[in-house]
């Protein structure tokens, strides 16, 4: 991980970027808090990503492409998903 805000006072933070040593992603913040949110985000993804088995994380991310491009089906899930835990725990 390295950032490299602008070192010039008179300006400020200019803008970080992010470049994670794991799997060489990076991204560019232009804001202290973004580039902390990043770096954050980035490590708990690779947390999720190793607690998954080949299997799982064909699966996952599969699923994640799908909710990803259409959110009102994820919304609907939401619903069934809710309603079928609601008629599990009347019964």
């Amino acid at each position: 991980m390295t950032g490299t805000p602008n070192t010039d006072a008179s300006c400020g933070w200019d803008q970080a970027v992010f470049s994670c040593g794991r799997c060489g992603a990076q991204h560019t913040a232009t804001t202290e808090a973004d580039y902390l949110k990043a770096v954050g985000v980035h490590g708990d993804a690779h947390a999720v990503w190793d607690r998954l088995n080949p299997i799982e994380r064909d699966g996952f991310v599969s699923i994640l492409r799908i909710a990803l491009s259409a959110p009102d089906l994820v919304a609907e899930l939401l619903v069934v998903a809710d309603q079928q835990h609601q008629t599990e725990d009347g019964r």
